[in-house]
């Protein structure tokens, strides 16, 4: 399911930065009680959102039917807290993922266990930041380009396609490339089985590492001939879409709220993140690029780039890049923008979208 338009937020960023009003309204949540043939309770004092480092404080209902002797309470299945009777418990929102929290009760009287759950939504505090841009070149790009990666090797680009299909019911071709990214000219291109269709790609130790789409495999490339060395799958049954690397380690995303944290030598997860606004998870994140210490992220069916803190999955900041889309050759079979590279050495950034015939370098400024 699409989630609400990023450029939407963008809007409802900039009114909460103008405002300086981050606080969540306390809404009452609701709980599932599951247990028709014993004494009902529900939760007192939970608000439906909280945000970071925030404080529970809450406490059961305490009927008159129900004699409590202790509660042991969980987050997400963690035990947090035993109280004795019916005493209130606080517990501060701090390690656990962004998105929904699962709170569990479990309640012991007269020898016999009576248990409750009921979800609150868990949120950065901050707003993101809105960036501008300036555009400081436009170069040539490969109009039959369907781009899922884009990444700086040396003083040229390492492009990888995938083989989608325009409305023109023109398909593409995956491929892996090396581009002069001045003229847009391949100067060493790797084509794909027309079975596979190609996703994010990322360099890290001297290896080219492309991702697929359904094939649940990873494509791992000897940089230097451009050669597949080896396939690793999946650590689960899942999508490809979008691939950057911290220097160590690989960050992949599937489609969903998820980028995991994945082992390059065997493909295994290490971590995940959720990301999130401090109004709602985002979902969709495509093609991705590292640059310090932070992931930029496109976002399927957005012309935005999220700037992401890949510890904790917060949107810290956003930059529209709709416009740029109206600076390419219009045609039948044009698409989204997806494409993220970082030239260090100029301290700018190429972005060009699947199919467009050309390609920005940018600037951006808070």
């Amino acid at each position: 399911m699409k989630t609400t338009s990023l450029l939407f937020l963008l809007t409802i960023a900039s009114l909460s930065l103008s405002c300086g009003d981050n606080e969540k309204k306390t809404t009452s949540a609701s709980s599932d009680n599951s247990l028709k043939d014993t004494p009902a309770f529900s939760f007192e004092g939970i608000k439906q959102g909280y945000t970071t480092n925030e404080e529970l404080s809450f406490q059961i209902t305490n009927t008159p039917d129900l004699k409590i002797d202790s509660i042991l309470y969980y987050i997400n299945d963690h035990p947090i807290a035993k109280v004795t009777e019916n005493n209130k418990i606080t517990y501060t929102l701090s390690g656990e993922k962004f998105g929904k929290q699962i709170i569990k009760a479990i309640a012991f009287h007269t020898g016999k266990s009576l248990e409750n759950t009921i979800n609150i939504d868990y949120l950065p505090s901050k707003p993101p930041q809105i960036l501008t841009y300036r555009i400081v070149n436009a170069y040539p790009h490969d109009i039959k380009a369907f781009t899922q990666g884009l990444e700086f090797f040396g003083n040229n680009l390492m492009e990888s396609t995938g083989n989608g299909v325009g409305p023109s019911g023109n398909k593409g071709k995956s491929s892996i490339r090396i581009v002069d990214p001045k003229t847009g000219q391949a100067i060493k291109k790797v084509e794909l089985d027309d079975s596979i269709f190609g996703e994010g790609a990322t360099i890290l130790n001297g290896k080219l590492y492309q991702l697929t789409y359904k094939s649940n495999l990873a494509y791992v490339y000897d940089m230097a001939t451009l050669k597949v060395v080896k396939t690793l799958p999946y650590f689960k049954n899942m999508e490809g879409w979008g691939l950057t690397s911290d220097g160590k380690n690989l960050y992949m995303s599937d489609g969903s709220e998820n980028i995991y944290l994945v082992d390059p030598n065997n493909f295994s997860k290490i971590d995940y993140i959720r990301v999130a606004t401090n109004e709602k998870i985002v979902n969709q994140i495509n093609e991705m690029e590292w640059v310090k210490g932070k992931i930029y992220a496109n976002f399927f069916m957005e012309d935005v780039i999220g700037i992401i803190d890949p510890k904790t999955g917060a949107i810290e900041g956003l930059v529209d890049l709709s416009k740029l889309r109206e600076n390419v050759t219009q045609h039948v079979d044009l698409d989204v923008l997806n494409g993220i590279a970082y030239n260090k050495k100029t301290d700018t950034f190429f972005v060009t979208g699947k199919n467009w015939d050309k390609i920005f370098e940018i600037q951006l400024s808070e």
